[in-house]
């Protein structure tokens, strides 16, 4: 869900774990130009064509084949528990977005999955105190934010393993 603290959750977890790393997909969103546009004229960048998925892909692959040499940070943990003190070895990816199990080449990858969510009007309280660049036109979370999250939740639901 938009707004719904996915971000700051993998970078706050970054902060505390050993080796981690974060890839949002909101770095490759396509750029203003190639977002097609609805006949409201709401910009949809809330569907997977608005993303460069491939190139999102590429980039967890390449962190795959060598998290050592990704640029993670290798130092201390802030809150280091006993378990996970003789973890030099172990590297962590954390990948954040809000269509990624909506897309099938991400869905191979995964160790484990976790999906948030938010009630409606509190997702529309956190997106209205957000900047946006293009910036948000009147209506368009309810016209094209919240109904297209509804659609990719419903269709998780529907396949979910």
């Amino acid at each position: 869900v938009t707004n719904g603290g996915k971000t700051t959750l993998a970078e706050n977890l970054k902060k505390m774990l050993h080796n981690c790393d974060v890839i949002s997909q909101d770095d490759f969103f396509k750029p203003e130009t190639e977002v097609e546009t609805d006949e409201r004229g709401f910009k949809l960048y809330d569907v997977l064509d608005a993303l460069y998925m491939d190139e999102m892909v590429k980039s967890i692959h390449n962190w795959m084949k060598s998290p050592a040499s990704s640029g993670v940070v290798t130092e201390k943990p802030r809150n280091t528990c006993d378990n996970l003190k003789n973890t030099e070895d172990v590297y962590i990816l954390i990948v954040e977005g809000f269509l990624l199990y909506n897309y099938e080449p991400l869905n191979e990858l995964w160790n484990r999955r976790y999906f948030l969510t938010l009630p409606y009007e509190e997702c529309k309280r956190r997106r209205s105190t957000r900047v946006y660049q293009p910036a948000d036109t009147p209506g368009y979370f309810d016209g094209h934010v919240w109904p297209m999250y509804l659609k990719y939740k419903n269709e998780l639901e529907e396949k979910a393993s």
